[in-house]
C-alpha cells in the first residue's frame, strides 16, 4: 500500500508541472538585472557585471573568475597577500588591465589599472580621464591626506588615482593599499 500511495504522489507531483518553468541557468534576466554586450564587462560600486551575468561583492571566486574569463579571453593570474589589512587576499589579475581582489572564496573589490574597450567603469570616469574632467565628475572628492598620490573618490565606494595628469587607476570594494 505505502508503494502506490508513493507512486500515486509522485504521479501527482510530475502531473502539476506545466512545463513553461525554465531550466536552472535557462531563466531570462529579469528587466532590474543589470546587462551589458556579451564581450564587454563593467564595473560597478556593488560589484561588476560580466556579459550577462552581474555579480555582486560577495560572490563566488569561480563563478565571476569563470565569468570575466569567458569575456577577456585572458587566463587568470591568481596570487596572494597576506599582511594586507584587511586580512589575506586573493588578489585574480587578467592581464594588465583588470585586478579581482577574493577573501574567503568572494569577490571583495576591484582594480582597473587601464582603459579597455572590453572594461568599463560605470559612469563618466575612466582609467585615462583627464584631471580636469574626472573632477567636474558628480561626486568627484580629493583626498587630502592619502600618501598614494592624487587620490579621490566619486561618491563614497570608488575611488581612483591621478597620475600625469590623467585617471591611472580606478577601485572600488576591499583592497589592499598601504597608505
Amino acid at each position: 500500500m505505502r508503494v502506490v500511495i508513493i507512486a500515486a504522489a509522485a504521479l501527482t507531483l510530475a502531473a502539476c508541472d506545466s512545463g513553461e518553468v525554465p531550466a536552472p541557468g535557462q531563466e531570462p534576466l529579469r528587466p532590474s538585472t543589470p546587462q551589458v554586450a556579451a564581450d564587454e564587462i563593467e564595473l560597478r560600486a556593488d560589484g561588476l557585471v560580466a556579459g550577462p551575468e552581474a555579480f555582486y561583492f560577495a560572490a563566488g571566486q569561480k563563478e565571476v573568475e569563470s565569468a570575466v574569463e569567458k569575456v577577456l579571453g585572458i587566463a587568470p593570474d591568481r596570487s596572494t597577500n597576506a599582511e594586507c589589512g584587511a586580512g589575506p587576499i586573493q588578489l585574480t589579475r587578467f592581464g594588465d588591465d583588470l585586478a579581482l581582489n577574493f577573501q574567503d572564496g568572494s569577490l571583495v573589490g576591484w582594480t582597473a589599472y587601464a582603459a579597455d574597450d572590453s572594461v568599463q567603469i560605470v559612469g563618466d570616469v575612466q582609467v585615462g580621464t583627464a584631471r580636469a574632467d574626472a573632477s567636474q565628475a558628480k561626486g568627484f572628492k580629493p583626498f587630502t591626506e592619502s600618501t598614494l598620490g592624487e587620490e579621490f573618490s566619486l561618491g563614497d565606494r570608488i575611488g581612483g588615482i591621478v597620475e600625469d595628469d590623467a585617471v591611472s587607476l580606478m577601485y572600488a570594494g576591499t583592497q589592499c593599499f598601504f597608505r
